[in-house]
């Protein structure tokens, strides 16, 4: 059961709370969405850091940009990206210090393309972050029958050539997985 704060759903001040995020630095987040990460790596790698915001929902990018306009957070480009095909980010290799994904693989029926696009754009040393709907998890969020292993996930993870550096809960519904790329 929640209470009233919504404990139990994922805080992305503390998740990024967890990491070692450098200001400065140049983050990717996949599927975007709301910005609910995206506004939390703004402040977290300060003004000389960059914030590609990536969905394919063009009025998620919208409402992502207005607000980051009302917050005056300067460093986050919304850019539309359809990361279910090759290259689909439009990010250069080895450009992104971070790639957030979050809720998005679960959706998606070709997430070995979206993982081989995070571990292309990431550079060498580069970390990602991936959470998805814990499978064992309450009645709240997608369907049970849509949600990830975690040891599916960490196969597909590790397939694409990137390191493991460790396994988190992620609020009451979500499991994460911090990765490295060599």
């Amino acid at each position: 059961m929640m209470n009233a704060e919504g404990v139990g759903f994922v805080d992305p001040a503390k998740v990024i709370g967890q990491i070692d995020v450098v200001s400065g630095s140049t983050v990717a987040d996949f599927g975007c969405g709301s910005g609910y990460f995206s506004f939390e790596f703004s402040k977290a790698i300060g003004p000389d850091g960059k914030v590609y915001a990536l969905d394919i929902l063009p009025q998620a990018l919208d409402a992502v940009s207005s607000q980051a306009k009302l917050m005056g957070m300067h460093n986050i480009v919304t850019k539309r990206a359809n990361l279910e095909r090759d290259g689909g980010s439009t990010l250069g290799p080895a450009s992104v210090d971070w790639v957030i994904l979050k809720d998005m693989l679960f959706q998606n029926a070709h997430k070995h393309i979206i993982i081989a696009e995070m571990a292309r754009v990431l550079k060498p040393g580069g970390h990602a972050i991936v959470m998805e709907w814990n499978p064992k998890a309450s009645a709240i969020g997608p369907d049970k029958k849509l949600r990830i292993d975690p040891e599916e996930l960490k196969v597909l993870l590790l397939a694409s050539g990137l390191s493991l550096e460790k396994s988190f809960p992620a609020g009451g519904y979500h499991y994460a997985f911090l990765m490295k790329k060599a």
